[in-house]
């Protein structure tokens, strides 16, 4: 056993009846702060839920109206996207705290289970040198595949039809591009646009999925669990 281990070993010792009452409320504590920060990841999502609301009003409101707000909206809602990542990302350091607590203190001793003295460490350690257990790329992939790309099919599937039936149903694929048009801009480069918008998202989304599932495979023993 190396030196390190061996000093580690030494700093483990059984809670006294003031060391357990004081985890219990750094526990609450951090419950606390998990919530608050999950009721802030709820607002962002409400708001691009709004904007895409606002939008789909305003789009539907006459068949003369423009498809144009759909396409804007989408601006808004990576922008939304980008808010909710950040702000995933102090939600899961007090999440994983309180878990990590849930999973090594509380869960022992309702089972009876030997649990890993390292944890103490472990926890300490994130309390000593705080940080952010998950990158910023890997929690906009997570908001994307949880709440953001319901969001964005909305928007897909409500400006197909926008510019399928309005203000009569397109008869041609050539009639369909026409009315995707944007000023000066035909309408074939918008459709692409459009394509490569919402496949760019798409990719983001299973990316980020293969780099969680293998990030998290590989980092069972540190804070964040997932």
């Amino acid at each position: 056993m190396s030196v390190t281990a061996s000093s580690e070993t030494h700093l483990q010792h059984t809670f006294n009846p003031a060391e357990m009452g004081a985890i219990a409320h750094l526990y609450r504590g951090e419950v606390y702060r998990s919530t608050i920060w999950r009721t802030r990841l709820d607002n962002t999502t409400n708001w691009a839920i709004v904007t895409m609301g606002i939008a789909l009003s305003t789009t539907f409101s006459s068949p003369e109206a423009s498809p144009l707000p759909l396409l804007l909206v989408g601006l808004l809602i990576a922008v939304f996207l980008g808010m909710e990542a950040r702000r995933y990302r102090y939600f899961n350091v007090w999440r994983a705290r309180a878990r990590w607590m849930e999973m090594n203190f509380y869960a022992p001793i309702f089972t009876g289970e030997a649990r890993d003295d390292s944890w103490q460490m472990i926890l300490g350690r994130d309390y000593t040198a705080p940080r952010h257990h998950i990158s910023f790329v890997r929690a906009a992939g997570r908001r994307l595949r949880r709440n953001y790309v319901w969001i964005l099919a909305v928007q897909v599937i409500a400006y197909y039809g926008k510019i399928a039936i309005h203000p009569t149903p397109a008869s041609t694929l050539s009639e369909f591009a026409d009315r995707a048009a944007v000023g000066p801009i035909p309408g074939w480069i918008v459709l692409m646009v459009g394509l490569v918008y919402n496949f760019g998202w798409l990719a983001f989304a299973l990316g980020t999925m293969w780099f969680d599932q293998r990030q998290h495979g590989a980092a069972g023993d540190k804070v964040a669990m997932g």
